[in-house]
């Protein structure tokens, strides 16, 4: 899953696409080096950062959307986004998935709106909003409590009506670095859950931060997370540089298939 970000404000600066140009050349990018879903996004969700309205969140998001439902009719496209009629603009206009960091709980219309449009539902663990996520985030034991929060949500998905479901633990909202790779660690026992797993770490501070580095640098540090996360079960790679992680996989691939 490659990250589109029609956003000005995004953490990872080189993520940015605010004008046709840029986004196009993106997507084109994407499509060339093998993404099998772009994430369209229009707000920023890094720690910190602000509420915009409905209107701009779907005027950021037509140009990409408009241009990957012409150009590339058959690439899978999935729309980042807590809003229900924000959803609902963009699988309208030609959008397969919608991926909530919420996991729903922002927007109380949004579940029943995927379960209205059909369409998957990518469910991620956020404690809090991205304003506040990261003020002293709070765990019994992050395992755990994430994991009876999917237990809790696939239930509720189920009596909607939503039926394909990908669950994401949300690594780095609303967690401190401790709880990040306490999560990783564990991550093979979302596994039990029957669902696809989607993890995003690229480029994130839970890399960068550790390693006293810049997120320009954090390359190498995604591609082993990935890497580990493949391992461990993940069906899907939310990143920043789809080549890069394309790699990672096919290499996995061969040496479990040798």
């Amino acid at each position: 899953m490659a990250v589109l970000n029609c956003t000005n404000d995004s953490f990872y600066e080189a993520s940015r696409a605010t004008n046709l140009s840029s986004i196009q050349t993106k997507i084109d990018d994407f499509v060339k080096d093998g993404a099998d879903i772009i994430d369209v996004g229009g707000r920023s969700s890094r720690p910190g950062s602000v509420e915009i309205s409905i209107e701009e969140e779907i005027r950021r998001i037509s140009d990409a959307i408009g241009y990957l439902t012409s150009t590339y009719p058959e690439q899978w496209v999935s729309i980042d986004t807590t809003s229900a009629e924000v959803a609902r603009f963009a699988v309208e206009r030609g959008v397969h998935i919608v991926n909530d960091i919420s996991g729903g709980n922002i927007d109380p219309e949004m579940m029943g709106t995927v379960s209205h449009l059909q369409v998957p539902f990518i469910c991620m663990h956020m404690q809090g909003t991205p304003e506040i996520m990261q003020k002293n985030p709070d765990y019994t034991n992050v395992v755990d409590d994430i994991f009876t929060f999917f237990e809790e949500k696939l239930i509720q998905c189920k009596n909607l009506g939503i039926n394909q479901i990908i669950i994401d633990p949300g690594l780095g909202f609303g967690k401190t670095m401790a709880h990040n790779y306490q999560l990783v660690k564990s991550l093979s026992k979302f596994n039990s859950l029957n669902v696809p797993v989607l993890v995003g770490f690229s480029r994130k501070s839970m890399i960068y931060k550790l390693l006293n580095i810049k997120p320009e640098e954090a390359l190498n540090g995604t591609t082993v997370l990935n890497t580990y996360a493949l391992i461990n079960g993940a069906s899907i790679l939310r990143v920043h540089d789809v080549r890069e992680a394309r790699e990672a996989m096919l290499i996995l691939e061969a040496i479990q298939n040798a």
